[in-house]
């Protein structure tokens, strides 16, 4: 990954190191492209609505948007001033963050965190608006300028007794997901499935995946699955944002993580990988800056 997955690593530089199998049909954009190779890179490609747009190189969620029609995805074109990716949305229901941690000189990795994820559903009771359903739950609230944005009026839309609505499809912390400790369900098969995975990706040795999955039984069988994101040194080990957890267990867990990620660090230096130097590193820094000046507002 390009600078160990800290910053400005590319997506779809990442997608290409992971075997097609793990992660749904995946295609770049690059800013000032037009809009008819949009339409026909899509069509080509027979990627279909609805659809999954994001930012090349993105963060926390940002600009990441479902597509559903081509009126949309023109509105999204239009206004992106960024390369980006469109990719199939995967069918699967539930999402989950692993966090996988291997030594280079180890055959075999482990499992060092699991994290699920509850999405931004609303239920209506058949009186309520969506946004004074949204104002009843603190976390959904604090979502609701970013939501008033990007639906309008549609906010105001009064939902039948029963029927849900998940206003935000994507498992992100930043964009009102609940993140659910979910490390006590880490087990052989399941650590399994993930190891035979990863080893499949060429020096990959410590990160968070985001995994959209059918089934938890599935799951540890190594069926119905898809890599949503492979991120590498920037990876948090989510399973802390957790609202049961302390401070003091989210910073012990982010030691350990840290010091494993030091240790492999000095394991690859020592297999011949050089450290990013520092001027480099602070010239990617700045470049990471812009761009996350251009994708926060989106």
């Amino acid at each position: 990954m390009r600078n160990g997955g800290f910053i400005m690593d590319s997506k779809k530089e990442i997608y290409d190191l992971i075997p097609q199998k793990f992660y749904p049909k995946t295609k770049f954009v690059k800013e000032n492209s037009s809009y008819e190779n949009v339409v026909s890179l899509i069509e080509n490609n027979q990627i279909t609505m609805p659809l999954i747009a994001k930012p090349d190189i993105g963060l926390r969620g940002s600009a990441v948007k479902k597509i559903n029609n081509l009126e949309e995805l023109k509105a999204y074109h239009n206004k992106a001033n960024f390369d980006y990716l469109l990719q199939d949305l995967i069918p699967y229901d539930n999402e989950v963050g692993i966090f996988y941690v291997r030594f280079p000189h180890e055959k075999k990795g482990r499992i060092t965190g699991v994290v699920a994820k509850e999405f931004l559903i609303i239920e209506g009771d058949g009186s309520a608006t969506i946004e004074d359903l949204l104002k009843l739950n603190p976390r959904y609230e604090l979502q609701l300028k970013a939501l008033q944005k990007e639906y309008g009026n549609q906010l105001k839309t009064i939902l039948a007794k029963g029927e849900k609505q998940n206003l935000v499809p994507y498992g992100n912390h930043a964009r009102g997901a609940k993140f659910i400790d979910y490390s006590h369900l880490i087990s052989p098969q399941l650590t399994k499935v993930i190891d035979d995975m990863c080893l499949q990706i060429e020096e990959f040795y410590f990160g968070r995946m985001d995994l959209m999955y059918n089934s938890w039984e599935e799951l540890e069988q190594g069926k119905n699955f898809s890599i949503v994101e492979l991120n590498g040194a920037a990876s948090e080990p989510t399973h802390i944002y957790d609202p049961k957890h302390s401070l003091l267990f989210a910073w012990k867990e982010l030691a350990r993580h840290i010091t494993y990620m030091f240790e492999i660090s000095v394991e690859n230096n020592k297999r011949g990988y050089s450290y990013l130097p520092h001027k480099i590193g602070m010239e990617q820094y700045k470049l990471h800056n812009q761009q996350f000046n251009r994708i926060i507002h989106f």
